[in-house]
Order: C-alpha cells, then structure tokens, then sequence
C-alpha cells in the first residue's frame, strides 16, 4: 500500500473515531441501580424519575432493584460499573453516608461516587396501629416508663434503626428494634397488632394513615412538615433538637466525564422544576430538592461530619 493511502486511511480512522467520540451522550439506554426493594419510596421515586428523564434524554431509563445488605449490595454494583454515564445509582443517606459508619468490610467509600444531583428530603414518621391508646410521643414515653419490659418496634431501613438509638440515647426509652428488610413486612406486623410501633417514609405509611389504619404520632423533621400534615414533631414533644432527615440523590461512579454529570444534573434539574413534578413527589412523600453538584456533595459531606460522631458514640452496628 502507498503511504498516500496508508495517510487517507489513517485520517479516515481518525475522522471516524472523532465522530464517535463527538457523539451526545446518551446513546443507548440509561441503568439506574436501587439498592432497596421494588415499591419503597426510593423505588418509586426512581421509576418516577426515570420514565420522565427518559423521554427527555431520547434513551430508555432501566431500573435495575438490587437489595441486600442495607443498600450496600446495589450501591457497590454501581461503585464498580464502568464510569461512562451508563450506570447511576439513586442513593440515599444510608448508602451514602450511615452504613459508611455501620458496616465493615464494604468496598466502596464517598469517594467511589460522583455526585449528581439530590432529588428530595423527608422525615421519618413515627405510627402506631390506629386502634393503640397512644396518641402522642408523650403518651409513648409515659407507656415504656409503666412497662418494665422493653418495646419492640419495627425498622424497615438504617435510618429507622437511628430514630430508635436516638431516642433511646435521649430519653433513656426501653425499645427493642426489630429489623425489616422492607416496609410491606413491617406494617403488616403493626396492622396485625404483633408490633405496637412502627417508624418508616412518609411514603410508606402514606395511604395506610390515610385509610384510618395507622395513626402517625410524630415525624422526626426539626419543622413541621407537609409531607405529613398536623403531625408534631419529635422535638416539639419533650425532645428538643431531635432531627433525622432522610433523603435521595443521583449519583455516578467515580470518574464519569464531567460533561456527562452536568448533562445529567441539568436533565434531572430540569425535570424537578415542571410544577407537576414537584407535586406528585410530594404526593409520593419527597420534598423536592435540586441544585448543582457541588451543593450534594457539600451537604453529603455535612451529613457525614453530623452522624459519625453521633453514630460512634452510641456503638451502633449493622445486624
């Protein structure tokens, strides 16, 4: 072959491959990873997501369910997928943040992951069967200090379990968590009467408060939330300063191109801010959120500095 042609060839390889590298991200469908069960809110608030982002960005959005081992098994799926906009995970304050402080042994650490937006925040509800007595976190309180035996109440996710450590620490309170591996057990276990307490999502209980079934005696926000409407909070009931707010986020595995990030942060961005979006998941028990990356990975980095030490101090660890 003349080296004419071995040139014309040459550029015509490199054209080729300028091309391809050139080409908008996404071609081909989009893999989002959620660490928990299919119907739980993170579930629900992906699919919801996902189908909107979809159509946004022409590709199909695949949820991909892979629970086990409190969200650390799909979370490290996602740590270990190749970097290239084609695997997200939708995290929580669980995966991204508590099991870091309650688990050994896991492989994946904060800087695994490339932050890519947070989608929304909510507070953990405190329930009780609608048939119980107790009405109010005093009448809780005034309940465990007449019974000298400990309470057991149900905790579907990592998050419920430090509601209940909190509230041990602080009040001096007899409870007992009895882990779930997802919500439907435990509040079937409450409405059957075989647990007298129950802490979860707003979106959990939702319908089950709604229908008169559950009767919610507080949520665990520092404010008033709307997720919940007329329920007090734990602070305003004897325990001042109590907040736990759990939350989603989208993220990537480590060394994702920045300009496929941003692509995603401002698709996600973007769909946030539609009026309809924002009331169904609100509707679906989320307060959305939004904001640049910088911000999620600067308030997951405040979220950590806030639970290590709380954590550490009360010797807690993964079951």
């Amino acid at each position: 072959m003349k080296l004419g042609t071995l040139l014309v060839t040459g550029c015509a390889w490199l054209a080729a491959a300028n091309i391809a590298t050139a080409q908008p991200y996404p071609t081909k469908p989009i893999r989002i990873v959620v660490a928990y069960q299919a119907g739980q809110g993170t579930d629900t608030a992906a699919r919801y997501l996902g189908n909107l982002l979809s159509k946004d960005l022409g590709q199909p959005v695949i949820i991909d369910n892979r629970p086990g081992a409190g969200g650390n098994l799909g979370t490290d799926l996602t740590a270990e997928a190749a970097p290239d906009g084609y695997t997200l995970t939708m995290g929580t304050n669980a995966t991204h943040v508590l099991n870091q402080f309650l688990y050994t042994g896991i492989r994946f650490k904060p800087e695994s992951f490339e932050p890519i937006a947070l989608v929304g925040t909510f507070p953990m509800v405190l329930a009780v069967n609608a048939k119980s007595p107790i009405r109010s976190v005093d009448d809780m309180v005034a309940a465990l200090k007449n019974d000298a035996r400990s309470v057991d109440i149900a905790t579907p996710s990592t998050t419920a379990r430090l509601v209940v450590e909190l509230l041990k620490d602080r009040g001096g309170l007899k409870l007992f968590h009895v882990p779930y591996k997802g919500s439907g057990g435990a509040v079937t276990d409450v409405l059957g009467g075989q647990l007298p307490l129950l802490i979860d999502t707003p979106t959990a209980l939702r319908s089950q408060i709604a229908s008169g079934n559950l009767r919610a005696i507080a949520v665990t926000s520092a404010a008033l939330s709307g997720l919940v409407p007329g329920v007090k909070t734990i602070a305003e009931q004897g325990f001042p300063r109590f907040e736990v707010i759990a939350w989603n986020a989208f993220y990537a595995p480590h060394g994702t191109p920045a300009a496929i990030l941003d692509t995603l942060n401002a698709a996600i961005n973007k769909v946030l801010a539609r009026p309809e979006v924002r009331q169904q998941l609100l509707d679906y028990g989320f307060d959305p959120a939004g904001g640049t990356r910088q911000q999620l990975a600067e308030f997951a980095q405040a979220e950590r500095r806030k639970w290590e030490p709380i954590i550490k101090a009360a010797g807690l660890k993964a079951e």
